[in-house]
C-alpha cells in the first residue's frame, strides 16, 4: 500500500484520487466512475447543505503520452465516501491510513514548524533535522506494519466478503453446506423464523420478505419414471437472499466454516 500524500489547496486539505486508486486496489478509472456518480447524486440533491465540492475537486494531469487526463482532488469527508463504499481488510487500513495521514496534515497546519535547513545555527540546524528524520522513519515504520497487516489479513477471506464478490443465485442445500446444515435443515430455521412456508413442494416467502430481491424462481425439466417429461419449480436464492440468511443464522449463533476458523473454533 503506497504512501498517501496529503496537500493543502485554497484551505482544504486534499488526496489525489490516482493514489487512492492504488491504495484501495481499483483501476483509477473504475474509481473515477464511482465517484462521478457520486457527484451526479450531490449535485441533485434537493439539500442546500450538500457541495460535491465539499467531497470531490475535479482537477487533471498530464500523462505518461502528454495527453491530458482527468482526476480528482479527494477531501477528507470525500475519502470517508469513498472508504463507507469498502469491505474487508482493504477497506479498514484505508481509513486508517488516510485518517492518520489528514490528522498528521493537520498538524502541521495547526503548528507550522521551521524546517532544518531553515535554521542558521548548525547545532540546532543538527538537532531538529535529526528529530525530522526520526519523524520520517517513524511514519515509514508504521506503512510498513500497515502494508505487513494487509498481506497477512487479506488471505483470509470472510464469509461475508465471499458473498459480496459473488454473482448469480445460489440453491438452499449450497448455502446449508457452507454452516455444516443439510437443506433441510436450514429450510426449517427459515421457517421457524417466518420467512418461508411451503406451496405444493416448493419453499416460498412471506409476504414481507417478497418484492425484496432475496429469492428467484427457477423451473427444471426433468422425465418422470414413464418417461413423461415433465418440469417443476424450485426456489433459489441471490447473493442479497443469502446475505439476508447470513444474518439470521448469525442471531442464531451459527457461523459458516470460513469464519469460524478465523475466530479459532
Amino acid at each position: 500500500m503506497n504512501q498517501l500524500r496529503i496537500v493543502s489547496k485554497d484551505g482544504k486539505l486534499l488526496a489525489d484520487s490516482r493514489e487512492i486508486a492504488l491504495m484501495t486496489g481499483k483501476k483509477h478509472p473504475h474509481l473515477m466512475r464511482d465517484i462521478d456518480f457520486y457527484v451526479s447524486v450531490l449535485k441533485n440533491s434537493t439539500d442546500p447543505n450538500l457541495d460535491s465540492l465539499d467531497f470531490f475537486i475535479e482537477s487533471f494531469y498530464t500523462d505518461a503520452k502528454g495527453e491530458e487526463r482527468r482526476r480528482y482532488d479527494i477531501t477528507k469527508k470525500g475519502c470517508d465516501m469513498v472508504a463507507n463504499k469498502m469491505t474487508g481488510a482493504k477497506g479498514v487500513l484505508f481509513t486508517a491510513t488516510y485518517v492518520t495521514r489528514f490528522e498528521e496534515m493537520e498538524r502541521k497546519l495547526l503548528n507550522p514548524e521551521t524546517p532544518s535547513y531553515m535554521i542558521p545555527d548548525p547545532v540546532e540546524r543538527a538537532k531538529k533535522w535529526i528529530a525530522e528524520e526520526e519523524t520520517r522513519q517513524n511514519l515509514e515504520s508504521k506503512t510498513f506494519l500497515l502494508e505487513q497487516k494487509l498481506s497477512e489479513i487479506e488471505p483470509r477471506l470472510t464469509y461475508l466478503d465471499k458473498i459480496l464478490s459473488s454473482n448469480g443465485t445460489i440453491t438452499v442445500t449450497q448455502i446449508a453446506k457452507d454452516y455444516g446444515l443439510s437443506g433441510t435443515a436450514l429450510n426449517k430455521i427459515l421457517h421457524e423464523e417466518r420467512i418461508q412456508y411451503k406451496v405444493n413442494k416448493q419453499w416460498v416467502l412471506y409476504t414481507k420478505h417478497t418484492n425484496k430481491g432475496y429469492t428467484q424462481s427457477e423451473t427444471i425439466g426433468f422425465v418422470r419414471s414413464d418417461g413423461t417429461p415433465d418440469t417443476k419449480i424450485n426456489t433459489v436464492w441471490t447473493q442479497k437472499g443469502r446475505l439476508f440468511i447470513h444474518e439470521i443464522l448469525t442471531r442464531r449463533g451459527i457461523h459458516p466454516f470460513m469464519d469460524r476458523e478465523s475466530l479459532g473454533a
